[in-house]
C-alpha cells in the first residue's frame, strides 16, 4: 500500500490534488513541541490557540491509505467466503489468525510504515490506539458474551441482544461518515476528483493482492474452497478499525481519516466482484467431492 499510494498520490495524481495544498492534523499524542517547530515532513501551527501539525495534503492520504492497508479483514471476509462458496472452517482460522496478528503487528507495521512516509507517530500513541480499539474490545466482548449468556441464556443473547446491537454499530458507523465527509466537505467541493485520486491507489492496491494470493493459491494446488477466501481476506481490509485509528492519530476532520472512508465506499463493490470473478474461475483449481462448500445451499 504504501508504494502504490506513494506512486499514485505523491507523484502522478500530486498535480491534482496540489503540491502546495496541506492539511492541518493533530499533534502526535505524548508530544509538546513548540510553534513552528519541524516534525516529519510538515511543522507545528497554532490555530485558535490549538497546537496542530500542518503537513503536505497528498501525504495526509497517504497516511491513511497506509493504515487501511495495514488493517487486515477480520469480518467482512465471512461475508465475502460465504458468497464466493468459500470453506467455512479455513476463513474461520484465517479470521482468528487475522485477529491475534492484528494485535501484535498493527502497530508495529503502521508505526514503521508511517515513519518512512515522513508522519511518524509516537509508539505510545500507536500502541493506545492498538489498546483502545482492538484489546479493549475483544476483552469487553468476551466478558460481556459469557456474563449476558450466564444471566439470560445462550438463546437469548444470539436471538434477542445481537439483533438489538446491529443496528446501534450500523447507525455509529454511518454517524462517522456523515462526518468525515461534512468535516473535509470544503475540500471535496473545491477538487471534486479527491476521492477519484484516493480511490486509485486503493483499488490497484487491492486487486494486486488478490492477484498474487490467487495466483499462489493455484500454484500450490489449494482446492477452490481454500483458494477463494485466501485470496480474498488478504485483499480485504478492517476498515473499522482504519478509521478509528485515523481518526485518533490525525483528527477526525484530516485527509487521513478521509482516506480510510474512501476505502469503506469502494470495498464493498469491488469485493463483490471479486466474488464474482471467483465463482467465475473455480475450474482453474482442484475440486473435493467432499469439501463443505458454505454456498452450496445457494445454488
Amino acid at each position: 500500500m504504501l508504494a502504490v499510494a506513494n506512486l499514485f498520490l505523491g507523484t502522478l495524481f500530486l498535480g491534482f490534488i496540489g503540491p502546495e495544498a496541506t492539511d492541518l492534523v493533530k499533534l502526535p499524542f505524548g508530544l509538546d513541541l513548540a510553534e513552528g517547530s519541524p516534525y516529519g515532513s510538515g511543522h507545528v501551527v497554532v490555530q485558535d490557540g490549538v497546537k496542530l501539525l500542518e503537513v503536505p495534503l497528498w501525504r495526509s492520504y497517504l497516511a491513511g491509505c497506509i493504515l487501511l492497508g495495514v488493517a487486515s479483514c477480520t469480518a467482512m471476509v465471512l461475508v465475502w467466503g460465504y458468497l464466493a462458496r468459500g470453506s467455512d472452517g479455513h476463513t474461520l482460522v484465517m479470521v482468528a489468525i487475522n485477529s491475534l496478528t492484528m494485535i501484535v503487528l498493527y502497530g508495529v507495521l503502521g508505526g514503521f510504515l508511517l515513519g518512512i512516509g515522513r508522519l511518524p507517530v509516537p509508539w505510545q500513541a500507536l500502541l493506545l490506539s492498538i489498546g483502545v480499539y482492538v484489546a479493549l474490545p475483544l476483552v469487553a466482548g468476551s466478558f460481556s458474551r459469557r456474563w449476558i449468556i450466564a444471566a439470560r441464556g445462550k438463546e437469548w443473547f444470539e436471538k434477542t441482544f445481537l439483533h438489538l446491537l446491529t443496528p446501534i454499530t450500523i447507525g455509529a458507523l454511518l454517524l462517522t461518515l456523515v462526518l468525515l465527509f461534512s468535516f473535509k466537505g470544503e475540500v471535496i467541493l473545491e477538487n471534486t476528483l479527491t476521492i477519484l485520486w484516493i480511490a486509485v491507489p486503493l483499488t490497484v492496491q487491492t486487486l494486486l493482492i488478490f492477484s498474487l494470493a490467487y495466483a499462489l493459491a493455484r500454484v500450490f494446488g489449494l482446492r477452490y474452497a481454500d483458494a477463494a477466501p485466501t485470496a480474498m481476506i488478504g485483499a480485504s481490509n478492517h476498515f473499522e478499525v482504519a478509521i478509528a485509528t485515523a481518526v485518533m492519530l490525525f483528527g477526525l476532520s484530516s485527509g487521513a481519516a478521509l482516506a480510510t472512508v474512501v476505502g469503506v465506499l469502494i470495498e464493498v463493490p469491488l469485493m463483490l466482484g471479486l466474488v464474482r470473478f471467483c465463482l467465475r474461475t473455480q475450474d482453474w483449481f482442484a475440486t473435493d467431492r467432499h469439501t463443505p462448500a458454505s454456498g452450496a445451499a445457494m445454488g
